[in-house]
């Protein structure tokens, strides 16, 4: 590392690019401790109650048909009881005409107006070091159905069976039901029932009777969930309006809301959905609760914004940038000493930033980011300048190791703290170290003395002797 500060700089940028490795294997452990927690949060969310899709009112009416079958039956002997037998033995069969009435696919019917209002209130749980939000849901539901097409659905011989009608919510989780769930037609409190259901919908049903002769629906229920909270736009005309007091929303799924209030004391959001909008028919035989399900429910997701796992992998990537600029403060501060850094030096002032990362996320765990982040910064700081002092014998020099470590790791915290303005500020952050670098060896020698006297003795040598003449 004696030779030109050329040479120099080609061996530092090999050495960055080798810093790439700790890098990559500190993002490793980030990533599994990031996959860790995940499995916490899903677990105690499971647990709580677990993501939750509402889905549904949907008023089933059940359709009958009576039809005439021919059936094979045996023929027995009148006298005796015994079964008729044919010349080889077989039973003698014949064939029989039966009425019988049978179930026909059911008519589902989506709610005409449907308007709900869902409070939530959140809370933390805890599994070890991991931190889980959760919440407890009220949901009131203020809901009729259109019962003007349910008897064009039953063509022929089909009957409707108004009396045995009957209407179906799904959850996703029954485990997940808290408090009381009351369900009022026209101000009267009808029964309520678990989903007896072998697929993967859980939810409540009630036998309300002939719809044609009733109204006014209305339903409440409490619930717990974790993560996501949505519901699917069963209504013709679908109104949502949610209240949480969590900070942090982010709204998902296959609508967004027309307009959403958020403060540091929570939020509320709102939703209109009409019925061209969605791609299901009001009155069907057929049963869309799954579709909706998975393409159209809508809601929220309790996300928690720019968790330290996130930052530290955001280090760690931007971790090869200040390496690479701490390697130029030092190369720049020592190229005009007689003993310059050994590429070892190097190597351990690279390794000391890429632990770091480590120690950020190790201290984060127990302490919280801010904390640990200023207690990793100030250990790096102090460790790469006593090396700078007392290993690379930098002198007063330190100082401006010191002053540019200070304002790197305060850069790298409002790049971590600020997901939306992260790249503008490391990208402004490498131009300017660039454009230090190009100023302040706007007057270096690239080639170093050695080219200059290698040059001055090629000058300095006397001419080639002429060749005699033959």
């Amino acid at each position: 590392m004696r030779r030109s500060l050329g040479y120099r700089f080609i061996i530092v940028g090999v050495l960055t690019l080798l810093m790439v490795i700790p890098l990559i294997l500190a993002s490793e452990v980030i990533n599994s401790r990031k996959d860790y927690s995940r499995d916490a949060m899903r677990e105690v969310g499971r647990e709580w109650g677990g993501p939750q899709i509402i889905s549904g009112p949907t008023l089933v009416v059940p359709v009958q048909e009576t039809v005439d079958r021919v059936v094979q039956e045996q023929v027995t002997d009148p006298a005796t009881g015994e079964v008729r037998t044919d010349a080889q033995g077989n039973p003698v069969m014949r064939s029989v005409t039966r009425r019988e009435t049978v179930w026909r696919n059911p008519i589902y019917v989506n709610p005409g107006r449907y308007d709900v209002t869902i409070d939530t209130e959140t809370e933390m749980r805890h599994r070890g070091i991991f931190n889980v939000p959760v919440y407890r849901a009220g949901v009131e539901m203020a809901f009729d159905f259109p019962t003007d097409q349910i008897a064009e659905q039953a063509p022929g011989n089909e009957v409707v069976r108004w009396d045995a009608s009957y209407l179906t919510l799904n959850i996703s989780s029954n485990a997940a039901l808290r408090g009381e769930a009351v369900l009022t037609v026209d101000g009267e409190e009808v029964d309520i029932e678990p989903l007896a259901s072998a697929g993967r919908l859980a939810g409540v049903t009630a036998d309300v009777g002939d719809p044609r002769e009733l109204g006014d629906y209305r339903f409440t229920l409490g619930l717990n969930g974790a993560q996501t909270l949505k519901i699917a736009p069963v209504g013709r005309q679908t109104a949502v309006t949610i209240n949480s007091d969590w900070p942090h929303p982010s709204f998902t799924g296959g609508f967004l809301p027309d307009g959403s209030t958020i403060t540091d004391d929570g939020f509320e959001a709102r939703w209109t959905i009409p019925h061209l909008a969605r791609t299901l028919p009001q009155v069907s035989r057929s049963d869309y609760t799954e579709t909706m399900r998975d393409d159209m429910a809508f809601g929220v997701e309790y996300y928690e914004p720019n968790d330290f796992y996130q930052k530290a992998f955001r280090a760690a990537k931007y971790g090869i940038l200040f390496i690479a600029l701490t390697f130029l403060t030092v190369l720049l501060i020592d190229r005009h000493t007689t003993r310059p850094a050994h590429p070892v030096q190097y190597i351990l002032i690279g390794l000391s930033q890429s632990i770091f990362v480590l120690l950020m996320v190790a201290y984060a765990e127990q302490i919280g980011f801010g904390l640990a982040y200023a207690l990793s910064a100030a250990a790096t700081i102090l460790l790469i300048s006593m090396f700078g002092w007392f290993g690379l014998k930098l002198g007063a020099r330190t100082m401006v190791l010191f002053v540019m470590l200070v304002v790197l790791y305060a850069v790298l915290y409002l790049i971590l703290q600020s997901t939306d303005y992260a790249l503008i500020a490391g990208s402004t952050l490498a131009f300017i170290a660039l454009a230090a670098t190009m100023w302040m060896t706007r007057d270096e020698d690239w080639y170093g003395p050695e080219e200059e006297r290698r040059k001055a003795k090629r000058d300095k040598a006397p001419p080639p002797a002429p060749t005699p003449a033959p």
